[in-house]
């Protein structure tokens, strides 16, 4: 066990996490995770399953920049009432 973790259990704070809890919320990412879940692997490590996560994270930010620049340059070269009607139904 850490010493980290075994100051914080020594100091009573409630306001910590268990291990159980991260034990559970490492298991619902690998869940989450196309790359692991596919794999059908239930022995990962926790540290796997967070690096996953990290890289899947900065995969939907890339695929999110890519889109919102294609979105971009559609509403640049569609007319300006064509551009408002796809405007409204984002906000919605």
């Amino acid at each position: 066990m850490s010493s980290r973790r075994s100051r914080s259990r020594q100091s009573g704070s409630n306001s910590r996490i268990t291990d159980d809890q991260i034990n559970d919320l490492v298991s619902k990412l690998h869940q989450l995770l196309p790359e692991i879940r596919n794999a059908h692997s239930d022995k990962v490590s926790a540290a796997k399953v967070l690096q996953e996560t990290c890289n899947y994270i900065r995969s939907l930010h890339r695929e999110v920049d890519d889109l919102s620049e294609r979105l971009s340059e559609l509403l640049a070269t569609t007319d300006n009432a064509q551009a408002a009607i796809i405007r409204s139904l984002l906000m919605q």
